[in-house]
């Protein structure tokens, strides 16, 4: 099993950056098969959401709402996942979680969520 902890969130007013990180942590075999990481995030009241993936290769994938201003980047290294937010706006607002799963099974791991909040 996976364990992942995010850090980075806080209060910004629009226009403004914020970079979250999150580093993964378990067993060798249970880091050695992640592949895809991502970050989610979820609006009071609605459903959790895509932000943003990267799979280990760094193949990247961008919900419409953030291309161009969000960045996704990973350190296989440190097992860890970052997601580089810039020109934030205050719908950007919400609890943004770390994901990974891994190949052949697809099991997945989430972190226990980080708040973003953006004031207009």
């Amino acid at each position: 099993q996976v364990q992942l902890v995010e850090s980075g969130g806080g209060l910004v007013q629009a226009g403004g950056s914020l970079r979250l990180s999150c580093a993964a942590s378990g067993s060798i075999f249970s880091i050695l098969t992640i592949n895809d990481m991502g970050w989610y995030c979820q609006h009071p009241g609605k459903q959790r959401e895509l932000v943003a993936t990267i799979t280990r290769d760094g193949r990247t994938n961008y919900a419409d709402s953030v291309q161009g201003r969000f960045t996704i980047s990973r350190d296989n290294a440190k097992n860890t996942v970052y997601l580089e937010m810039k020109s934030l706006k205050p719908e950007d607002t919400a609890v943004y979680y770390c994901n990974s799963r891994a190949r052949g099974t697809g099991n997945e791991s989430w972190g226990q969520g980080t708040q973003v909040t953006v004031s207009s």
